[in-house]
């Protein structure tokens, strides 16, 4: 077995230039790395990844929204070259510093974008950054409910993605500890339930075996987190989206619902996305909900020239609404 390690304590095996500079903020506890694209006089957009992605899973999307907006693409803790913070992989977290960032780095009311893992920390920020901080939120094909483990709504993350973050967490470790690829690899043909390993697996690995960039740059304690729960231990989906301030845009991608089993292969249910709109309209707040049945899990990484517009015309409906 040869074991790998990765991580900002092993940059040269890690990390690879990229189009944009890269610039860091300290929040108090964690270093959180970023990237700029576009000019300061336009309106402030804060992009966030998804799980085993990092700022550049947004690099082609900039280049074309820096005509717009200035945007800024983040490292979550945990992932890319910001912080490693072992037994801290929270939603609140990752959202409080998203708000020290936006403090200290953009310090003007800004439109949040997350993918994934990166659109439910978008929804915590609509619901609980400042008053007036946030002046609309995107919420790109997130897990809202399917990735609580006691889920009040649809599939949860036992009946999704899970076994997957399991398996990673399994046979690469906290922060790479284990770092086992081959046997993960060889592992995810008996380990996975079969559904799961035949339409996922592909998708996340390589035919050559090779550890893709993303996954260098991720730390398999987020896995594990999202796998046991503590990730939304103190932030119940329902209750956060009951609490959401401004207007929302939510994009819903490619899913499929198994009517034998009732497992999930994408994001979120029909059932649960019907039940994210309910909960925001109840605020007062607009939720505009747009269908791409066949859209990949990451619109702004596989068709840019889509997701761009959609931030364009969003940002325009809420100058509309003197937002």
């Amino acid at each position: 077995m040869k074991s790998h390690q990765f991580g900002p304590d092993n940059p040269a095996a890690t990390y690879v230039a990229h189009a944009y500079p890269e610039e860091t903020i300290e929040t108090g506890e964690a270093t959180i790395n970023y990237a700029v694209a576009g000019a300061a006089d336009k309106p402030a957009l804060l992009l966030i990844p998804g799980q085993t992605e990092s700022w550049w899973g947004y690099e082609a999307a900039m280049g074309l929204l820096a005509e717009n907006f200035q945007a800024f693409a983040v490292d979550l803790r945990g992932q890319g070259r910001s912080s490693r913070t072992p037994g801290r992989y929270t939603v609140d977290n990752f959202g409080n510093d998203l708000v020290r960032f936006i403090a200290l780095v953009i310090k003007r009311p800004v439109i949040v974008s997350g993918l994934s893992s990166g659109g439910v920390i978008s929804a915590w920020l609509s619901a609980y950054a400042a008053p007036g901080t946030i002046r609309g939120a995107v919420y790109e094909d997130p897990p809202l409910f399917s990735s609580e483990v006691n889920t009040s709504c649809g599939p949860s993350i036992r009946q999704s993605i899970g076994p997957i973050f399991s398996l990673m967490s399994k046979y690469l470790g906290d922060q790479w500890s284990v770092g086992d690829w081959a046997g993960m690899l060889e592992a995810a043909k008996t380990e996975l339930p079969e559904w799961l390993s035949r339409a996922i697996v592909p998708m996340m690995f390589t035919p050559d075996g090779q550890i893709p960039q993303r996954m260098k740059e991720y730390d398999p304690e987020w896995g594990r987190a999202f796998w046991e729960g503590s990730v939304f231990a103190s932030c119940d989906h329902a209750r956060m989206l009951a609490s959401v301030k401004c207007p929302v845009l939510y994009t819903h991608h490619f899913r499929l619902v198994d009517e034998t089993d009732g497992h999930l292969l994408g994001a979120a249910s029909d059932v649960q996305a019907k039940r994210v709109c309910e909960l925001v309209a109840q605020t007062g707040n607009s939720i505009e909900y747009k269908s791409f049945p066949r859209t990949p899990h990451s619109m702004h990484g596989e068709d840019p020239k889509v997701f761009a517009p959609l931030i364009v015309e969003f940002d325009t409906k809420l100058k509309a609404l003197g937002r």
